[in-house]
């Protein structure tokens, strides 16, 4: 699959600032990998199962940065689950809680950040991503098959609704397809990798930028 390239809207956001929770910085593993100094931040998006959690934490150890999910920011600033925020409040309501979370998060420095997989369905999280000065945004690339597959092999038991409706499934990816697509400054094909292997491809992705 071919890198996009990212052209900017020519609308702004202004974002206000506010406190953040502190992420855990990971532990290297290999030596830290060095970047162009305009990068101050990569963002990974991409379907569920893609693997943006577990690319995202590696490339933060070697990077010598923070690794911060945007679910899990959410979580911590709401005190509620994302499933929970959705039951009690709709999507709509859980969609504005998540640009405030990402203009906050996009705010810091020095951090790999995970999109959750719906992310970059909203227009003004799609303006964030491209306009925000000094973000690398990563698509983590893999057919709805293998992403679905690797889905119910993670399920330990706990049957997931979103999984048994392939249709709608489908034309979930397909809708969030052209999103991530537009978003990409780098594409990595995890069809056949697994996220070590990710990782590795992208940390020789970034120093080819």
């Amino acid at each position: 699959m071919s890198t996009a390239t990212l052209i900017a809207p020519l609308q702004t956001i202004t974002v206000e600032s506010d406190p953040m929770p502190a992420a855990s910085p990971a532990v290297a593993t290999t030596a830290p990998i060095s970047l162009a100094g305009e990068i101050r931040r990569i963002v990974l998006t991409g379907f569920m199962g893609a693997g943006k959690t577990t690319v995202g934490r590696h490339l933060a150890a070697d990077l010598g940065w923070e690794f911060v999910d945007l679910d899990t920011l959410i979580e911590q600033r709401t005190g509620l689950t994302v499933p929970q925020i959705f039951a009690q409040q709709g999507e709509v309501a859980f969609r504005r809680i998540e640009s405030h979370a990402l203009a906050v998060a996009l705010g810091r420095k020095q951090i790999v950040l995970a999109l959750g997989g719906g992310a970059p369905e909203t227009l003004t999280n799609r303006l964030l991503l491209e306009q925000t000065p000094g973000t690398l945004n990563v698509y983590l690339h893999a057919p709805l098959d293998v992403l679905t597959a690797r889905c119910e092999a993670q399920q330990d038991g706990v049957e997931r609704p979103v999984l048994a409706d392939k249709d709608g499934l489908a034309r979930r990816f397909a809708t969030r397809l052209t999103h991530y697509q537009r978003l990409a400054g780098v594409t990595i094909d995890t069809t056949s990798t697994n996220a070590s292997d990710t990782t590795a491809l992208l940390r020789e992705s970034i120093r080819q930028r």
